[in-house]
């Protein structure tokens, strides 16, 4: 039987480059390696509010029937108690939503490989309020395919992704979604 997630990213011009492949080594490493992952395309949103409206207006007459949904957006707006509430907010609704802020952005999910080309503490790089413009975008130049489609971030997951329990251990938000998705579906 497949099982179908939905991947919301606040963005998916670039997000979906690195949230595809990481969110189907999570649902892997949580016992769904055969799991459809569709990043939201259509409608596309463009940051925090229009996610979030996407989610609780458009989003249940196109997606409602699928099996889950995941909420991955920066944590500069996305609090814990927010969130939850959004995830109760969608059960009444019937759909399985799990909300998982990436500390600070999604692009530190690209970093874990490449600690050691950071030149800081790994956590000054995920307390960082510029940490895309500081520490992901020279990691980019400097290591990505940029005349790719996702400008290399599809290169710099890869990498990250080959290391699996740092992911976890560096970005414990990504452990704690792999338990719930795991939680839901035994």
């Amino acid at each position: 039987m497949s099982f179908k997630v939905l991947v919301i990213p606040e963005d998916p011009t670039f997000n979906g480059y690195i949230l595809k492949p990481l969110v189907e080594a999570v649902l892997a490493e949580a016992g769904k390696p055969k799991a459809k992952v569709h990043i939201l395309s259509n409608p596309a949103v463009k940051g925090f509010d229009q996610a979030m409206k996407v989610i609780r207006q458009t989003l249940p007459d196109m997606y409602g029937y699928w099996d889950l949904w995941l909420f991955i957006p920066d944590a500069d707006r996305a609090s814990a108690p927010a969130m939850r509430a959004l995830e109760e907010e969608m059960d009444v609704k019937g759909i399985r939503l799990l909300c998982c802020p990436a500390q600070p952005e999604v692009e530190i999910y690209c970093c874990v490989g490449h600690r050691s080309e950071l030149q800081a503490a790994w956590e000054k790089v995920r307390s960082s309020a510029r940490m895309k413009e500081e520490y992901f975008e020279p990691l980019l130049q400097q290591n990505g395919e940029t005349n790719t489609a996702g400008g290399g971030r599809e290169t710099l997951i890869a990498t990250s992704l080959s290391k699996m329990s740092a992911l976890f251990q560096l970005c414990p938000e990504l452990a704690d979604l792999c338990d719930r998705v795991r939680q839901l579906t035994s």
